[in-house]
């Protein structure tokens, strides 16, 4: 089994041998590799079993090292890294011509971000490259939000996992771009669409579901435990099915099933934990036994938003 861990430096030795180890963030744990290097990019997709045509986000510790990575940042990316990072906001920003277009995906945008999680923070700040780094899981199944998680899903694929315990948000970040100086949000996630709009105005969502995604984190299809989910009102859709091979995930409510079927995001209705608490739910849905899984929205408002998105992309 793969190693688990609190060695900073064997973790900087391996990606500056070109290898792919997992990190943590506050978001979800990421499967790292240089950014600038081909070959740790390929592997990355390879571990992943994901399409090139996706793009990965990089990640860095400083604002001086995004300013080496793109030709210019606006005026209100300047004024949401001020007050966003690091955080889980990721913004496209033009690239330089020396981050490979593999990273990309042959757009000339790339997505970046400054995690805020200590040891990640440590480890980027011993590297003279960005850490390229989707979340830690196969392709399409659902986000690893401890270091066991990562063992679990890609064994012996990896050589080592650096263990920053369990994720402080659990939603991937959310991604902001700009069309002729507008700012678009292509996808939702750790960083309320109220915070940034308090920052900068308003902002356009774009996170339509694609086959062609402009972004990271847009394909259609997406956060997977392997079985159906249907979407809407659990007490009338649980009517006509087995308790016993159904399973629930709920904002607050108990449903009168067995434990191991229910999940309950937050029995006080707090948005924050509801959004910590849907990848383990999307987990412990993955079971044998289980027929189908019912699942409601949440209210569209703070992470509520980002944790609907989650749920629409993994009913596909």
């Amino acid at each position: 089994m793969v190693e688990i861990g609190q060695d900073i430096d064997r973790a900087e030795q391996l990606l500056r041998k070109g290898e792919v180890v997992g990190i943590p963030t506050e978001t979800v744990y990421g499967l790292a590799g240089n950014a600038l290097n081909e070959e740790s990019i390929l592997k990355i997709y390879s571990v992943k079993n994901r399409p090139k045509f996706d793009p990965l986000i990089a990640h860095v510790d400083t604002l001086d090292k995004v300013k080496g990575l793109v030709d210019e940042i606006p005026e209100k990316a300047k004024i949401l890294a001020k007050k966003f990072w690091p955080g889980p906001l990721t913004i496209l920003l033009k690239k330089k011509r020396h981050v490979p277009d593999l990273l990309t995906s042959g757009l000339n945008r790339m997505a970046i971000r400054i995690p805020h999680h200590p040891i990640t923070q440590e480890l980027l700040s011993k590297l003279d490259f960005p850490l390229a780094a989707p979340s830690a899981n196969p392709f399409g199944y659902v986000s690893p939000t401890s270091a066991q998680h990562v063992a679990n899903q890609l064994g012996e694929q990896i050589s080592y996992i650096l263990d920053g315990g369990d994720c402080e948000v659990g939603l991937e970040s959310t991604i902001i771009g700009f069309e002729d100086n507008d700012p678009v949000v292509y996808r939702l996630g750790g960083t309320k669409i109220e915070e940034i709009e308090g920052s900068i105005g308003s902002v356009r969502i774009n996170v339509n579901m694609s086959s062609n995604p402009a972004a990271p984190g847009m394909l259609k299809s997406h956060y997977s435990p392997g079985r159906k989910i249907l979407l809407g009102n659990i007490e009338e859709n649980l009517k006509d099915l087995d308790p016993n091979t159904t399973g629930i995930i709920s904002f607050q409510k108990e449903y009168d099933l067995p434990m191991k079927n229910l999940a309950v995001l937050s029995d006080t209705g707090d948005l924050n934990q509801a959004a910590r608490n849907i990848f383990t739910a999307l987990r412990k849905m993955d079971q044998s036994h289980l027929k189908i899984i019912l699942a409601e929205y949440l209210p569209e408002e703070g992470l509520g938003r980002a944790v609907n998105d989650r749920l629409r992309r993994a009913s596909v």
